[in-house]
């Protein structure tokens, strides 16, 4: 799957059947912070918030960021 990151974080989260809400609470991040970075409205997501929402989601940051 060629996706940007963006793309990728909601196609695993929609796979896990998890809502925003749901991903935001269990990777402990804001829910503002996560509908930014699956709008695109973030460009450059911070690695330590990429880590967090890989955890989240059950995959590997390789998983979330190479695919």
């Amino acid at each position: 799957m060629k996706a940007d990151i963006s793309e990728r974080i909601k196609h695993y989260r929609k796979e896990k059947g998890m809502t925003q809400d749901d991903l935001a609470r269990k990777a402990n991040i804001k829910y503002s912070t996560l509908a930014k970075l699956e709008s695109k409205h973030v460009v450059n997501p911070r690695m330590e918030t990429l880590i967090k929402i890989a955890e989240g989601l059950e995959i590997t940051i390789d998983d979330l960021i190479k695919k």
